[in-house]
């Protein structure tokens, strides 16, 4: 059995199918939009980088390139060991086995943390969000990357998929804690129409999946996400 952080809420999609979950991360964003955009708000170039829910640390390497540091923390242990190996090579990676609401970093340490898709819900995410206050530097950035599940047929699977989600409430959330939004057009570009029924099969229950597979020709699919950050 994996060593799993305690505390830590599952993550089907990825801590049950990674191969699949891979291909996804493969076929997510293209034109590396939501990099450029984390980008204008602030640049990790010579920084210390946190990811937080790195999976097998797939953004990791590409961070490393401009990031002085960078520190993947996965509470998965067993993806937390593959982003290891990832990333074994590189000198300037280190990846923990922990959770977001207990950091294993000491005080005012990162420059910029982000998490791609590991905070969809708000609302129960303040542990988190106070131990990103305890970490972040004077004049650090914070980034989170959600799907936005009021817009599109992304959208509305997920939100058929997760019928007590509250777009509002999640809004009202960040909102209420000071974080500022912007929409991201993001796309997903598959080779083989065989991934692309794959990775809709592991985002949503069932039924949605089979319905999403229905209405999406081709290889391609809009994925609408929206970018949040707040400075420190």
């Amino acid at each position: 059995m994996p060593r799993i952080a305690r505390g830590a809420i599952p993550s089907p999609n990825i801590w049950n199918t990674p191969q699949v979950y891979e291909v996804e991360n493969r076929a997510v964003d293209p034109e590396r939009a939501a990099d450029a955009a984390m980008r204008a708000v602030r640049s990790w170039e010579g920084a210390t980088v946190l990811d937080i829910g790195c999976g097998t640390g797939y953004h990791l390497p590409g961070l490393a390139a401009a990031a002085a540091r960078v520190i993947g923390v996965e509470p998965h242990g067993d993806l937390a060991a593959l982003a290891r190996r990832r990333c074994a090579a590189l000198a300037n990676v280190d990846v923990h086995t922990a959770v977001a609401q207990d950091l294993p970093l000491p005080d005012a340490s990162v420059d910029v943390a982000m998490a791609r898709w590991a905070y969809f819900f708000g609302p129960g995410c303040e542990p988190g969000l106070r131990e990103l206050s305890r970490v972040l530097r004077r004049g650090g950035t914070a980034f989170v990357i959600d799907l936005d599940a009021t817009r599109g047929a992304f959208g509305r699977w997920f939100s058929r998929t997760v019928p007590a989600y509250s777009a509002r409430e999640v809004e009202a959330f960040w909102d209420r804690h000071g974080w500022q939004r912007r929409p991201l057009d993001l796309r997903m570009a598959f080779e083989r129409r065989a991934d692309l029924e794959a990775v809709l099969r592991i985002e949503f229950a069932p039924q949605v999946a089979e319905q999403a597979i229905a209405e999406t020709p081709g290889l391609e699919l809009d994925y609408p996400n929206v970018l949040r950050w707040r400075h420190y």
